[in-house]
């Protein structure tokens, strides 16, 4: 395998045969999604970054990496600062960085597969003043020159169930040529991942950790929909499913598709679909309505089928949960376990279950100093050993045909400094906010986000990511629109409505860098609250994740009265809903650590 100096040499070749002075690479796919397969990861292969997010730009003398402040330690540990220079965003954009170093009257390249339009004209504007244009590539110089990349996979598609899903396709693409009636439009196009995998309940394994299948789609104002997607991964009983209101076509075959809509008023969403979509489209001759995709919302606000079965894969994972902390707390002080280890052992036990399908995302198993990255991603060679005095941190969740799971949980190893103990009793109170919190129906998550960050800031502290993220229903862990997080937060959608039936993550933190991390994650349900003499409607979260909170982390002097009367009510319902799953020792230990405090 080349060196990752080898690999820049060779791609400003290349872009010097195809008559470029720059290209942006931008960690993403076709489809915009935040998690992408194997053969999409060219972020990671040009620069050896393995982080979740992020672009680069590649000049013929200066090439640069854009992340945020969650991998701000992560990047310099795993991309050259010889040949890379690091750039935070969103304090600095690739707008402004080009705007800044681009070749005056230069060319700088961009998939058109890769972008959205909105991206485009952010960059286009900035580049104006210099004279330099942005050109469309035909095929991505990375692909030239990335000789052992991986094929698209080829996993075969399956149904998800309507005792699952909780409505039929037919229902669902009946919502959406409502929707499309209403807008006097003839016909939507999908082209996220997730919205297709819901709008037509199939599942895929094209992705990583994340159920989904390589497809793109079209709904028209009849319900009947064209579905893009290589023919040899469709069996029967999709075929079957599917019915004769959608049309199966190659994949290939969808921007041809797009350019005979001549006439048509057709919407596509400016977020989620790239600016070779739009393009494709004009091209054509189509009426382009730029709308958010309709399933967006929709697949947000879970059905009643959709929160049951989130509610017996929360309960599932939760035993496998205390189990592995069991496990944990018995191993660790001996000293041999590592990261991988650590990790690995999890998720046999979630296998013990006999209906995981997948890990929701790569476990971050990460002790001592790799706790302070919060999107760590432990490899063979970063693997530590997880020694005493350190404090271990567990991301982790599972995929479940009836849900989708993801939790944190920290465990000290041996007898934790008081200043562990004070600064995660500080995020244990965040935390207790968030899940506390009560709001008018219509706050929006950016609201919110101070709440679980006050006790922190009360003695000058912080954390550098969002509260809290959308999750899907056996989809992304990651799911939009919703989120708590500060308004500027990269990639967030914090001003959105919050919204009853919403799912979404309660998990503050604190990072002492090349120390120790801490994060406190369960998932929460938006819910409506009975408040007496209430003037309007008031929303609340109901927590839907039920695994002990580590009690020697805890300081209870720093908790009011409050505050240790929801901790002691959160694990008195621990015991309720996981003991009976558990064998007699597991439950004994459970019980043991969700004892009342003071």
């Amino acid at each position: 395998m080349s060196s990752y100096a080898d690999r820049l040499r060779a791609l400003r070749d290349q872009l010097a045969q195809d008559g470029l002075d720059g290209f942006v690479v931008p960690l993403t796919d076709e489809h915009m999604s935040e998690y992408v397969g194997e053969y999409a990861q060219r972020l990671a292969w040009l620069t050896g970054f393995q982080g979740s997010a992020g672009s680069a730009v590649v000049l013929p003398e200066k090439a640069a990496i854009f992340t945020d402040g969650r991998y701000t330690i992560q990047v310099r540990q795993q991309v050259s600062a010889e040949q890379w220079d690091y750039v935070g965003v969103p304090a600095t954009s690739i707008a402004a960085w080009l705007e800044a170093h681009a070749p005056q009257g230069g060319r700088i390249g961009y998939d058109p597969w890769l972008h959205t339009r909105a991206w485009l004209e952010e960059v286009r504007k900035a580049l104006a003043e210099r004279g330099t244009t942005l050109v469309a590539v035909r095929r991505n110089p990375v692909d030239a020159v990335w000789a052992e990349q991986p094929s698209p996979s080829d996993a075969l598609l399956a149904v998800q169930s309507e005792d699952a899903a909780g409505k039929s396709s037919a229902a669902k693409r009946a919502e959406i040529a409502e929707w499309l009636n209403e807008r006097r439009a003839d016909a939507v196009v999908l082209s996220a991942l997730d919205s297709i995998a819901w709008a037509f309940n199939i599942r895929g394994g094209d992705v990583a950790h994340t159920p989904v299948a390589l497809a793109y789609a079209i709904v028209h104002a009849d319900g009947t929909g064209d579905l893009f997607v290589e023919a040899n991964k469709v069996p029967d009983a999709v075929r079957q499913h599917l019915g004769n209101a959608i049309r199966i076509q190659d994949r290939a075959a969808f921007a041809p598709a797009l350019g005979a809509l001549a006439g048509k008023r057709v919407a596509a969403d400016p977020e989620r679909a790239v600016a070779a979509i739009f393009d494709a489209l004009d091209a054509g001759g189509a009426k382009v309505l730029s709308v958010r995709d309709p399933v967006v919302l929709a697949k947000a606000i879970k059905n009643p089928a959709e929160i049951a079965g989130h509610h017996a894969a929360q309960a599932r994972d939760g035993a496998a949960m205390v189990r592995f902390l069991k496990w944990f707390e018995e191993t660790a002080p001996a000293g041999e376990l590592t990261e991988l280890l650590a990790a690995a052992k999890l998720q046999a036990f979630r296998e013990e279950t006999g209906l995981l399908k997948d890990l929701s995302f790569e476990t971050i198993s990460a002790t001592g100093p790799n706790g302070a990255l919060p999107h760590y991603k432990v490899t063979q060679e970063s693997s530590l050993r997880i020694e005493p005095g350190q404090l271990y941190l567990i991301d982790s969740g599972g995929q479940y045909a009836d849900g989708t799971t993801d939790i944190t949980r920290v465990m000290p190893v041996g007898e934790p400094s008081a200043e562990m103990r004070d600064r995660f009793t500080r995020v244990l109170k965040g935390h207790i906010a968030i899940d506390t919190a009560v709001f008018p129906d219509g706050t929006v998550g950016a609201q919110l986000d101070s709440f679980a960050r006050r006790p922190l800031w009360e003695v000058g502290l912080d954390f550098g990511h969002g509260v809290g993220h959308g999750v899907g229903a056996y989809l992304s862990v990651h799911e939009g629109p919703q989120r708590i997080a500060q308004p500027n937060y990269p990639g967030g959608q914090s001003l959105e409505p919050l919204r009853a039936g919403m799912m979404l993550s309660n998990e503050p933190g604190y990072y002492k860098a090349g120390e120790y991390g801490i994060r406190i994650e369960n998932l929460v349900l938006i819910v409506e609250q009975e408040i007496a003499g209430a003037e309007q409607r008031m929303l609340g979260f109901e927590t839907l994740t039920f695994v002990p909170i580590e009690r020697t982390l805890i300081e209870p002097g720093l908790l009011t009265p409050q505050e240790l009367a929801w901790l002691n009510a959160y694990h008195a319902r621990v015991v309720e809903l996981i003991g009976p799953l558990l064998e007699w020792d597991a439950r004994a230990w459970l019980e043991a650590k969700c004892a009342a405090i003071g």
